[in-house]
Parts: C-alpha cells; structure tokens; sequence
C-alpha cells in the first residue's frame, strides 16, 4: 500500500488592515515626539539651569541627544528585530518609553536629564526600526506598502506640528509638564500588544524564505551607497525644518511674532505632507526619475530662499523645498528597505534610520559652519540647494545606468 500520510493544511495567513497601520503610524510618531515637544519650553529650561556650568551647551542637548543615539542605536536594534522578533522588542521599547520619557517631570537635575533623554532615543531606536520593518512585513504588496510608507512621512510630519503646540499649551504651567505627554505610549503599546503579531516569512509575501538559512548576511553591496545617500538626503530634509525659525527673523521679522514664524513654519510643513501623500502616486515613476525629482526640488527650494529676498522668498522656497522632502523621504525608505528580504529587513532597516538621523544629528552643525562660513544663513542654505541637486543628479545616472546594464 501507498503512503496515505495526509500532509496538514497550510497554516492560515493573517493579514493586516487599516487599524494595523494606524497602530504602527502612531508608533512612528514617538521619535517625532521626543525631538519637537520640548523645544518650545527650552528658554524656561535654559533660564532654569541657568547657573549650571555649561548649560547653554547641555540644554540644546535635551533635544539633541534622542536624534544621535537613535543613529548610534538602530542598528542594535536591527539585529534584535533579525534574531529575536519584532512585536516584542517593539513593545517593551513602547513601555520603557513611557517610563523614560516622562522621568523628567519629577527630575530636577540636568546630568539625570540628559541621561533620561539618552534612553529615550535608545528606546525611539527600536520603535522607529521595529515600526519600519513591521510595514514593509505587514504590507508587502508594493501598492500598500508605498501608501503606508507615504503615510509615515505625512504623519510624522503632522504629528511634529502638533506636538510642537501641546508643548507650547503645556509649557505654561512649566517646563516639567509637557513631559507628561511621553505617556501615551503605554496606551499605544497596550493596543499593540492586542492588535499586533510577530509575522512569519510567508506573511511577508517570502514563502520560499524558510529554505534559506536563519543568518544571512547584510548586503552592504547593494545598500552601502543608498545609505550614504539618506545620511545626506536626511541632512537636507531637516534643514528647513531647523533652520525656517531663523531665515523668517532673518528677514526682520521679530523674534517673538509668533504667528508669522509659526504660519511659515506650518506652511512648510503642511507641504511637506502633501509631498509625501503624493509618492504613492508618484512612485510609478521609479527611484531613477524620484530621487533626483525630490532632491532637485529640494534644491529650487533652497536656491529661492538665497536669491530672492525678504519673507516672500522664504515661505516661496520653503515650500517648494519642504514638497521635495515629502517625496524624497520615502522614497530613501522604498530605496533602501523594501528590497531586502525578511530575513534581514530589521538589520537593513536598522542602518537605514541610523543614516538618516545620522544626517539629522548633523543638520545645525553643518549649518551652522556654512553659515559662519559664507556669512549668512540664506547663502548656506543656497549652497546646500546646490549640493542637493548635484548628487540628486549623480543617483539618478548610477540608477538608470544600472538599469539599463540589467535590460542589456
């Protein structure tokens, strides 16, 4: 008689949806949080530790320091989300969050500040990787998964305008308050742990990656140079968003007209969000034509900020420029990411935000150079635009060179 082993079903594949998405968008929006809420209380901090030594150095700090340990961090965090998951490491970094992030609302120190703050970008490390990694898994499909990318841009960017303002509200009853807000993430991490699953190589559209072996190696070949790119392309994307504050006073504006350096400042951002709405559509088009597409808006955008003068040329440039930032920034993700394959998409998606926050770390220092440089802050601005378009154009070359060297 034949062999009448009856082989077991093929186990049932989830699928993630809209609230999946939801879930994963907010999460994304932590490293945002740790970045912006506080900025608006940093004079009441700065008058605080006024009479702490070196002060006006660690006090810019507390808001640096997430961004450079998210660089250091990330990719740790990569090879946590390779070896031993994602959904776990996703949601103790949630929770810890939570507990670091809000520490300095009772801390009175500066030293325990900057350390809470230190562990704070450790834990937006492992969200920001883990989040990254969990929508390309969860919609692989490349239609779904360039909308949620899109989303992540739109979203974060939202978020980083919004939270500038409930730091300001929260502010007024002092500066240890808006640190109640880092809290959130236990609700979101809660849900997470509801909603959430650690998904499996068939899941992620890899049904053959069983066959291949647990470790395999990170193909620095293929991403080495797009990892460099999104170090710069994570440069020029917050050059704007750092710098628009100082170009609008720079016109005459008065330091404390507020609305007028806050409504340039939403402009530019609410841009930034169309731009990143409009990849999904626009990512037909192909990272040959995309990346130099964005960077060259980035760079008309900067270039009108340095030639054309007074607070028109700002909001003008701004805008043109924060567009491009909205496409170039997905665009670097779909790059870079979406073609690595599950078993090493955390370690790829891991070096990937080191870069780019890397390029953010790095954006008032450089610019701060140039400016001091060339003497004024439009003209570095300009410069970077010029820089910009250089190497948007060399990536678009190496790109429709290797693809017509593929065709051949």
């Amino acid at each position: 008689m034949g062999d009448t082993t009856i082989a077991p079903p093929p186990t049932a594949q989830r699928r993630a949806g809209v609230w999946q998405a939801v879930l994963l968008l907010a999460g994304s929006c932590m490293p945002v949080l740790g970045s912006v809420l506080i900025t608006p209380i940093l004079p009441q901090l700065s008058e605080h530790f006024g009479d702490t030594p070196g002060a006006e150095v660690l006090v810019p700090m507390i808001v640096a320091i997430p961004a450079l340990m998210i660089a250091l961090f990330a990719p740790f965090a990569g090879q946590i989300v390779d070896r031993l998951g994602r959904k776990t490491l996703l949601v103790v970094a949630m929770f810890a969050y939570a507990i670091v992030g809000t520490a300095p609302a009772w801390l009175e120190a500066l030293p325990a500040i900057l350390l809470s703050r230190v562990l704070v970008g450790v834990c937006e490390a492992a969200i920001m990787t883990v989040c990254t990694t969990l929508i390309v898994d969860y919609f692989h499909e490349e239609r779904r998964r360039n909308r949620y990318l899109g989303l992540q841009t739109v979203v974060t960017t939202l978020a980083a305008t919004a939270f500038i303002a409930i730091g300001g509200a929260l502010g007024v009853g002092g500066w240890h308050t808006p640190f109640w807000v880092y809290a959130v993430s236990i609700l979101i991490g809660a849900l997470m742990v509801i909603s959430l699953w650690e998904p499996t190589a068939a899941e992620a559209g890899e049904p053959e990656a069983r066959d291949r072996p647990a470790k395999v190696r990170i193909p620095w070949a293929r991403i080495g140079v797009p990892l460099l790119v999104t170090l710069f392309g994570g440069f020029t994307f917050y050059v704007i968003v750092l710098e628009v504050s100082y170009l609008v006073v720079g016109t005459g504006v008065a330091a404390d007209d507020t609305a007028t350096i806050g409504g340039v400042a939403a402009i530019a951002s609410l841009a930034t969000a169309i731009g990143g709405l409009s990849f999904a559509k626009l990512s037909k088009l192909g990272h040959g034509v995309l990346l130099p597409l964005a960077f060259g808006l980035q760079a008309v955008g900067m270039l009108v900020i340095w030639i054309v003068p007074g607070l028109p040329g700002i909001g003008v440039g701004a805008v043109i420029a924060s567009f491009g930032s909205g496409v170039l920034l997905p665009s670097l993700l779909t790059w870079v990411v979406a073609a690595a394959h599950f078993a090493d998409r955390g370690r790829v998606t891991g070096w990937w935000t080191s870069a780019f926050f890397l390029g953010q770390f790095l954006t008032p220092i450089l610019v701060a150079v140039l400016a001091a440089g060339l003497g004024a802050l439009p003209a570095a601005v300009g410069v970077v635009g010029i820089v910009a378009l250089l190497v948007g154009a060399a990536v678009g070359f190496a790109l429709r060179k290797a693809s017509a060297a593929v065709a051949a």
